[in-house]
């Protein structure tokens, strides 16, 4: 297919990007990083700090803004350090404090931003916090957990279920008395009436940004609050749930009473309190509420004095359509209209350590399965909100296939084989293709095993290519990065009536057109009767224009300057 006719050449010069600005979170592009499947530095077949500062140019040459880190802190390790033990600690397989420190002072010398893993809704059994909760009923932590008595029949105190399956009360003998876990039996549910835990919680945040930190994803952010009164969810009368598999009894129920809670507003201003005496510390919620998500998403970002940002599970599923994506922009838009007059913000993601890669989910819907992991790539970056790249997302991993013998994630061995859980996502890192273990590690044996598949795609690779999904990543960020619109501008969807999206970007001097086919097929866009555009070019995509219509082989995307 012929190059565009008119071509607008960028000012490389321009807009220097997100990181240097005190709101650099708007528009950022925010690299995940699960640290024991990074890069492992000394041996032991799991990742850690050194081994993440090792790589840390490998994300700057990308063109990330910040990373982020999944938990390093002290743990069991029953959910894989989501249960805290000490939340001002490094646990020991990750390494030490200093190392810490080393690597924060390494990424901001990149110009990258940090962002880590807060989960403040529950911690750890194994806690300090929950051992003296657990002695008795009139402990000065008493009333840090949610501890309730049971029912005449001594049966729980309610309905409400445990994501990770049964029931979300465990019984204490001591107390004689049943606590809350919203997960694992080992991961009590934190008690957020209690003024002393929130400022306790707070006051592990501020540990961190005085250790230089940029940020904080929120795990579970609406799981905050529960209900006082302990009333019982009702069942799910329409919809259901999308944040859980249909085998999962959490879905049965509307969970009104356990989670999202009005209450939980206050404590998330307090939160955005604490970050503002911190010039340019941000926060990113994880937001899992099923059909609301969307909408819980637009009020927790609502105004100057709540979250930055927030995503969901709503583009982590199944569903790649025009009409899902445009249908989850528009719901969201529609909520952050009501809240705040549309300055709520999002944080969109395709893939996380949380659910299977989108290549996996997605790609059998394309002859060319390359293409189609960079025009999902494309279409990421080219939406209103932040960015989360989830590592392997810029070399198009797929799903790893974990033996039931490997498997490590609670939420798997309990629901396999019907629902494999989260480990094949989380396999170690490809750095190369001839190494044993990819270049992840020299141990052994490393704590998952490297994807066969994943090292023929390995960032070594890939790097060789100037036509891998891996240069088109670092490609499209770069052109991106021109383009004030792209990062945060406003979007406006155009009719369109084949099997891709159409919009606008922007307004004005910098507004940006996006096309985007969705599908295998060779599609035609007709700009709108009143609208000229200059094709832009350095995006790495083929379009035929001809000043007035846009032509497009599968799976390829268009991009011009209007006006």
């Amino acid at each position: 297919m012929s190059e565009a006719l008119a071509v607008k050449q960028m000012d490389t010069g321009a807009n220097a990007g997100v990181a240097a600005q005190e709101d650099w979170w708007r528009g950022a592009v925010i690299y995940q990083i699960y640290p024991r499947s990074f890069q492992d530095s000394n041996g032991d077949g799991i990742g850690d700090l050194r081994g993440i500062t090792q790589r840390l140019d490998y994300i700057a040459d990308l063109g990330a803004d910040a990373i982020w880190l999944s938990p390093f802190f002290k743990s069991p390790m029953k959910d894989m350090g989501y249960d805290v033990s000490d939340y001002c600690d490094v646990d020991p397989s990750f390494g030490t404090l200093e190392d810490f420190d080393a690597m924060v002072a390494r990424a901001h010398a990149l110009g990258l931003k940090v962002m880590i893993d807060q989960v403040l809704s529950h911690t750890s059994d194994q806690h300090e916090w929950f051992n003296e909760s657990r002695q008795s009923r009139d402990g000065d932590k008493s009333d840090w957990y949610v501890w309730a008595d049971a029912k005449p029949d001594g049966t729980p105190p309610t309905n409400w279920q445990s994501v990770f399956g049964g029931p979300a009360w465990s019984w204490n003998p001591k107390r004689r008395q049943y606590y809350l876990h919203n997960f694992l039996p080992s991961q009590p549910d934190l008690n957020f009436h209690c003024e002393a835990v929130q400022d306790a919680l707070l006051e592990t945040v501020r540990f961190w940004l005085e250790r230089g930190v940029d940020g904080f994803r929120l795990d579970t952010v609406n799981f905050y609050v529960h209900d006082q009164e302990l009333r019982d969810n009702p069942p799910v009368t329409s919809g259901g749930s999308n944040d859980v598999p249909d085998l999962n009894p959490y879905g049965f129920q509307e969970h009104i009473y356990d989670k999202t809670r009005p209450e939980n507003i206050g404590f998330l201003e307090k939160f955005r309190a604490l970050l503002d005496e911190y010039p340019g510390a941000s926060s990113v919620g994880e937001v899992g509420d099923g059909d609301r998500s969307l909408r819980t998403m637009a009020e927790y970002t609502a105004g100057e004095d709540r979250l930055h940002m927030c995503y969901s599970f709503d583009m982590l599923g199944p569903d790649f359509s025009a009409a899902h994506f445009k249908k989850c922009i528009t719901k969201f838009e529609d909520a952050s209209e009501e809240f705040a007059q549309g300055n709520s913000w999002p944080c969109w993601a395709f893939s996380n350590h949380d659910v299977n890669r989108h290549m996996t989910r997605w790609a059998d819907l394309a002859n060319d399965k390359q293409q189609f992991a960079k025009l999902a790539g494309a279409l990421l970056l080219s939406l209103k909100g932040s960015v989360c790249l989830y590592q392997g997302d810029e070399l198009g991993f797929t799903e790893a296939d974990v033996a039931f013998e490997d498997l490590t994630d609670p939420y798997g061995i309990t629901f396999w084989p019907e629902f494999k859980g989260r480990d094949g996502c989380r396999t170690p890192f490809a750095w190369t293709s001839s190494e044993q273990h990819g270049g992840f590690s020299t141990a052994e044996k490393t704590w998952l095993p490297v994807a066969p598949e994943h090292k023929a795609a390995a960032v070594e690779v890939q790097a060789a290519s100037d036509t891998s999904i891996h240069a088109q990543f670092k490609r499209f960020l770069a052109f991106r990065k021109q383009l004030p619109a792209l990062i945060s501008g406003d979007l406006t969807f155009l009719e369109w009536g084949v099997e891709g999206l159409a919009y606008v970007r922007g307004e004005g001097a910098d507004a940006v057109l996006c096309v985007i086919n969705l599908s295998n097929d060779d599609v035609a866009f007709e700009l709108p009767a009143n609208m000229s555009a200059t094709a832009l070019e350095n995006h790495g995509f083929e379009f035929g224009f001809d000043g007035k219509t846009v032509s497009l082989g599968g799976h390829q995307a268009f991009f011009a300057a209007l006006g």
